[in-house]
């Protein structure tokens, strides 16, 4: 029997290269891939798919003995994630662009890509797991079981037909065993830091970045109360993110929080940490993992940031204009327009949307 054939995308870091050398360890036949996601000025040297990551994952493909192959995907990137990510700051939200590089890029396009080439599966190095239901005949997600390193929030977007080729070699392992394992087998990643920032964004700076993309002017505003009442000036929308503190350039006398951006209005909304917090959260974008469409409310945990804690709620059915809501039993801090809320029964992922209050 030949073996199953896996491409393995390879961000040039080492639970990418683990992952490599794991499946290989486990029997398939496996091939690396990266995708080459910038071009000319947008080029950034740091991040994961920067030119010193893609010469990485081929070193490491060389000393596992394995092809490599590098997909030209700069136009992919900049239309599903680059410039989503400035509009979507532009119109006053928080946007997360490695969930839609992942819907997008790594689960879509590199799966179609992997399939023209005859693999019979993709992999990466994320922390998740991937469980077949046979009671449901259904494909689940699952927390990854280092729930420390757990990544399942921007992989909620994943399909019943992506989870089914698709193998997540890391779950079960946490960072110190996957570094041994990359240092034993003498892989150059073994050691290199994780990457932090947004990978087209590497200095942290949203505003010029969106400036550089797009050519938008920022306009000063008005800060605001919930009143409506002026407050002072503001250098600029996409200068500010939901319960930020510090770098306001105003004083009051008590700690005060964004609370609230009107694109439309140019204003910022500022307020107590009491004005941070809510129970209702409107959605849109849902993406139920298993297929079904919900059509009576369900208790689930969630969570609506990427590393805020769960907890308990309803998630009630979308309206005819695809708009869902959660209802929190107590209220969680600091929801922002544009960022993920994911739901979750146990382990197992359930789904999620865009916040869109």
């Amino acid at each position: 029997m030949s073996k199953k054939r896996v491409l393995v995308g390879m961000s040039g870091g080492v639970d990418s290269s683990a992952a490599a050398l794991l499946l290989m360890e486990q029997g398939y036949e496996v091939c690396g891939c990266t995708m080459k996601l910038y071009s000319g000025t947008d080029e950034h040297e740091g991040g994961c798919c920067s030119l010193d990551d893609v010469n990485d994952a081929k070193s490491v493909c060389r000393k596992l003995g394995i092809e490599h192959h590098t997909f030209n995907m700069t136009d992919e990137f900049t239309k599903y994630v680059m410039t989503p990510f400035a509009e979507s700051y532009i119109n006053g939200e928080t946007p997360n662009p490695c969930i839609e590089c992942n819907k997008h890029l790594k689960f879509d396009a590199m799966l179609k890509r992997a399939e023209l080439l005859g693999f019979d599966y993709i992999a990466t190095g994320h922390y998740a797991d991937v469980k077949y239901n046979q009671d449901t005949e259904k494909w689940e997600l699952h927390r990854s079981a280092d729930i420390r390193k757990d990544q399942t929030y921007v992989l909620y977007n994943l399909t019943q037909y992506q989870l089914a080729h698709t193998i997540f070699p890391l779950n079960g392992m946490d960072k110190a065993q996957i570094r041994t394992i990359a240092e034993e087998h003498g892989l150059i990643t073994s050691h290199k830091p994780d990457s932090q920032d947004i990978c087209f964004v590497p200095d942290g700076d949203y505003a010029a970045f969106i400036v550089r993309h797009t050519g938008y002017t920022s306009e000063q505003g008005d800060f605001i109360d919930s009143k409506g009442q002026k407050l002072g000036v503001h250098s600029g929308v996409i200068n500010y993110t939901i319960g930020q503190r510090r770098g306001l350039g105003i004083t009051f006398g008590k700690p005060v929080f964004v609370t609230d951006k009107d694109a439309v209005n140019n204003t910022v909304t500022l307020g107590s940490t009491e004005e941070l917090m809510h129970k209702r959260l409107n959605l849109k974008n849902i993406n139920i993992i298993s297929g079904d469409i919900l059509t009576d409310p369900i208790s689930v945990t969630a969570k609506a940031r990427y590393n805020a804690k769960e907890q308990t709620a309803v998630l009630y059915p979308a309206d005819k204009d695809g708009i869902a809501y959660i209802e929190f039993d107590e209220p969680v801090r600091a929801p922002a327009k544009g960022q993920a809320c994911v739901f979750y029964s146990g382990d197992i992922v359930i789904g999620g949307g865009v916040i869109c209050q």
